[in-house]
Formats: structure tokens, sequence, C-alpha cells
């Protein structure tokens, strides 16, 4: 039995995966999604059956370095959507990645909040249009529990360097990157590729996608290589 697990980046929320979970789903792919909690939602952590057979985690930007080491370690197969490594790359565009790291955790708790997470979540959507992907329930306010975690994954977003710690080194991977990708750096994407080295099993870079891939056109890439498992 397949069993997949999947996991939403910064600003993001267990609803995102409701299309794939459906897909899944009708494939008789037990899903659990994680939810972080930032907006009203409490924060959910699934674990794995004893059921043998593939575990599947499908993390999605941030979310790769969300993933507990002993959930983590079980894995045989990861899809990495937008995902890196170290999200501030080195040098000049380091440096300006990480202003805007600092002035979103100030707009934190502020007037500026929405409309900071409103520019972001336009970044994510590029080049789709703004009305491709539904409005985020974050837009409607936030938990005093979710903003702190929201600040507290800003950190860390400033600071991971390396694959998280629990990472299985035995698991067949697929990285799924967009090049027209608008949150995360070009350096970044490549800095998980040279760190990952020969466990990538392939690399599929969309030349249309941004940082938004959770969409039907992913879906079928990313159904077709778990068939392969």
């Amino acid at each position: 039995m397949t069993q997949i697990f999947a996991v939403h980046g910064w600003a993001g929320h267990a609803e995102q995966w409701t299309y794939w979970r459906r897909l899944m789903e009708q494939r008789q792919w037990p899903v659990q999604v994680m939810e972080r909690g930032y907006g009203n939602n409490a924060p959910t952590q699934p674990s794995w059956t004893n059921e043998a057979g593939p575990r599947v985690v499908i993390a999605h930007s941030l979310g790769l370095h969300f993933l507990p080491s002993p959930l983590l370690q079980e894995a045989t197969a990861l899809v990495l959507l937008g995902c890196f490594t170290a999200f501030v790359p080195e040098g000049r565009n380091g440096r300006s990645t990480q202003a805007g790291l600092k002035g979103m955790r100030a707009a934190l708790g502020s007037e500026g909040e929405r409309s900071m997470l409103e520019r972001f979540f336009q970044r994510a959507i590029q080049p789709l249009s703004p009305g491709a992907c539904p409005p985020s329930p974050l837009l409607k306010g936030l938990s005093s529990e979710g903003r702190k975690r929201l600040h507290d994954d800003l950190v860390l977003l400033e600071t991971c360097r390396t694959l998280p710690r629990g990472w299985p080194s035995d698991a067949r991977v697929l990285v799924i990157q967009g090049e027209q990708d608008a949150v995360v750096h070009p350096r970044s994407h490549q800095q998980l590729l040279d760190q990952l080295g020969s466990q990538v099993e392939r690399v599929h870079r969309g030349p249309d996608w941004g940082h938004a891939l959770i969409t039907t056109e992913v879906w079928e890439l990313v159904e077709r290589w778990i068939e392969s498992l």
C-alpha cells in the first residue's frame, strides 16, 4: 500500500492539497496532510501506519524543513516541489533576500501584516493569474499562536542551510522546480540539487511554472512517478 504524507510551506495550509488529495484517494493511496496551524485550524502531525509499501513525502517549499525526523527518516520516496536547503543564497542576492525576510517579520502583528501576506501570495502565484488560486484563509486573520509560528518559520527560512535532520539517504527523490519561481532564487534551487547529488532520480523544471506547483499539470507528473515506485 502506498502511503502519502503532504506538507505545505510557509503561510500555507492543509486545504491547498484538497484537489490532489481527492485524486490520490481515487487511486486508493491513503494520504495524510500536515497542518502547521497559522490560521484558525489546529496544527496536525500525521504519522505512518505499519502497512508495507512505499512511504511517500510530498513537500512544498519550506515544508521540507517542517518534517519531524522520525517521520522523515522512514520515508522511501520524496517529491520536492520548489524546495531548498538554503533559502537565502550567498552573495548580493542573499543580502537582498535576508533584508526582505526581516521586513516580513517586522510586518507581522502590524498594520502592514495583511498587505505583506498579499504581496507574498501574489509572488507565489506568478506567473498564474491572480484568480488561479482561491484566496488564502490566512487573509481572514491569524491566531496569536499562528502569528508566532509564521515569525519563527521566517527565522527558519533565514537560517536553514542543509538537508533536515533524519534525511533518508536511500530514498528515491523527484525534484520539481518552476523556472518562473518568484519566491525561491535559482541558486537556492541549484544548491538543493548539489546537496542531493546522485540521490535525485529525476529533475523536472517547468519553463512556465512558478512557485505554486500544486497544479493539475504537476500532479500528472507526480502521479506517474509514484506509480513507478
